[in-house]
């Protein structure tokens, strides 16, 4: 059997206990995320999933306690990625990062300015991000991703990751290519090949991003993450995780557990 699955980038949750800002019905997802529903779609797959890094989906305190408590007693689900209000500061996440199952805040730029320039106390955070040895985790479209590189070049002490290559089903080009390769050699700055099928058996699609990715970044500095249950809307987490193996092909087998285990201290 294949080595198991430490899967950096999943999202659990629950609209019973607290709401999420962006949720609508006709979304196509469910209002539990639940991590048994993760596990029952993670069974059939041709890697065993054997642990989790769960993404916060919103911003509200209620949601961060919620998987902090979670991830300490789940046995799949072990660590979490806070998400960033930049309203509330570095202050505002202080206490939290000290939890030992918080490995990380995500920075949610999509709909921000292309230089980064609107999100308040950006660089205090990446200082504090770093001096506490967690992980700053950028959600970025492509007009953002020089902004990103410059931001980790100015923070060489704080390990950066950029989820879903900066592109998510976005149409690759050669200036979203260029400004990735500019992410790339940065030497703290890592990616997860997430949330980019568009379709089951989407091996064309897959396969040319990843060769741009393994250029960019190298094949040590990549990992997998299935976006689920987003992705899930696409293609199922077995199916997915079968599309993916057959694009990594014989590349390093660190992308489906030891990169994350070792990027985030797990």
């Amino acid at each position: 059997m294949s080595a198991g699955i430490v899967d950096a980038h999943v999202h659990v949750w629950d609209l019973e206990r607290f709401p999420l800002s962006w949720f609508r019905d006709d979304l196509r997802l469910p209002r539990a995320a639940t991590v048994a529903a993760l596990t029952d779609a993670a069974a059939a797959a041709s890697r065993p999933l054997a642990a989790a890094v769960a993404v916060q989906a919103a911003d509200t305190h209620v949601e961060m306690q919620w998987l902090r408590d979670l991830a300490r007693r789940d046995s799949v689900v072990r660590w979490v990625v806070l998400q960033y209000a930049p309203a509330t500061g570095w202050a505002g996440v202080t206490d939290a990062v000290r939890d030992e199952r918080v490995r990380g805040i995500r920075v949610a730029t999509p709909g921000g300015s292309a230089d980064l320039s609107d999100l308040g106390d950006l660089d205090r955070l990446c200082d504090g991000a770093g001096a506490t040895g967690r992980v700053i985790e950028l959600l970025a479209r492509p007009a953002q991703l020089d902004a990103v590189a410059h931001l980790a070049r100015r923070h060489p002490g704080t390990t950066f990751v950029l989820c879903h290559l900066g592109l998510g089903a976005g149409a690759p080009d050669g200036a979203w290519a260029e400004s990735l390769a500019r992410v790339g050699a940065r030497p703290n700055l890592a990616a997860k090949f997430s949330g980019l099928a568009t379709a089951p058996g989407d091996h064309d699609r897959l396969s040319a991003l990843a060769e741009t990715a393994v250029d960019a970044f190298g094949a040590e500095r990549l990992m997998f993450g299935s976006d689920w249950p987003m992705s899930a809307r696409v293609v199922p987490y077995a199916r997915l995780v079968d599309d993916v193996e057959r694009t990594w092909a014989a590349r390093p087998d660190a992308f489906w557990g030891a990169t994350a285990t070792a990027l985030y201290g797990l």
